[in-house]
């Protein structure tokens, strides 16, 4: 795990959670970020890939978290839901990364970010999709077990 793709994932969180709440373009989040050196040790060109990918593939990130959150999309958290966009974003996307590794950065950020006892949300639906998303990946890590 590398220690500034963590420190992108941290900014994309907060950069998207901005984006969700305050309508902002991304571009401007995107500047703003880079100006107040808020993406200072972190890997820029995966925070970049991150903030855009995501709301470029929203419906299919939302569609795929909508068979297994409890409640509409939308409604949750913003930061849960950043969070949890931001682990499906890398699972469908980032197949060099594996699921466990997701997982587990979704956690972190959840204890970092959220409220308290979401990382226990955000590990059941990551989980879940991941389980969907990835069934070659842990098959085949099963099978080496």
């Amino acid at each position: 795990m590398s220690l500034a793709k963590t420190k992108a994932r941290e900014c994309a969180v907060q950069a998207l959670y901005q984006w969700q709440v305050s309508g902002e373009s991304l571009a401007r989040i995107e500047r703003n970020f880079l100006e107040e050196e808020r993406l200072k040790g972190a890997q820029k060109k995966y925070f970049s890939e991150i903030f855009h990918g995501v709301p470029k593939q929203l419906n299919i990130i939302d569609q795929a978290l909508a068979e297994f959150v409890d409640r509409a999309v939308e409604k949750i958290d913003p930061v849960e839901r950043a969070i949890l966009r931001i682990g499906v974003y890398e699972l469908i996307n980032r197949l060099d990364t594996p699921y466990r590794v997701i997982i587990n950065e979704g956690v972190n950020l959840a204890k970092c970010f959220g409220a308290d006892g979401s990382h226990k949300y955000v590990n059941s639906i990551l989980d879940k999709v991941s389980k969907k998303q990835r069934a070659m990946e842990i098959k085949s890590k099963a099978d080496d077990s």
